[in-house]
């Protein structure tokens, strides 16, 4: 799902292959950056949603309700090896945010 009215850089495939990853190993991840990046620090669960080159969207658990949190990227991606490189940034800010430990760089 975008949410921007500019082309999305990235097909399905690649969105559905980033998604999938996410929600499948990197829950705990999500939840952070929608907590701190995505100023939703209420949330209690969050997965990916979508993306394009502005951001990610996420469908977070906020109140026990549905809310659709958007998260930008820190400068408009156009290419799939940049998604990688901004949502490690992600993970690593959010942790900062909130003063978590980050895994160590072989744990992602």
């Amino acid at each position: 799902m975008s949410t921007t009215n500019t082309e999305n850089p990235f097909s399905e495939q690649v969105i559905a292959a980033v998604r999938d990853h996410m929600n499948l190993d990197h829950t705990e991840d999500s939840l952070l950056i929608v907590k701190s990046l995505g100023g939703q620090p209420d949330a209690t669960e969050a997965e990916m949603s979508g993306m394009d080159g502005a951001g990610l969207d996420f469908l977070a658990k906020i109140d026990g309700k549905d809310t659709t949190v958007r998260v930008p990227w820190s400068e408009p991606l156009t290419e799939r090896a940049q998604v990688r490189v901004e949502i490690t940034r992600m993970y690593y800010d959010a942790c900062a945010a909130l003063g978590i430990t980050p895994r160590e760089a072989q744990e992602h």
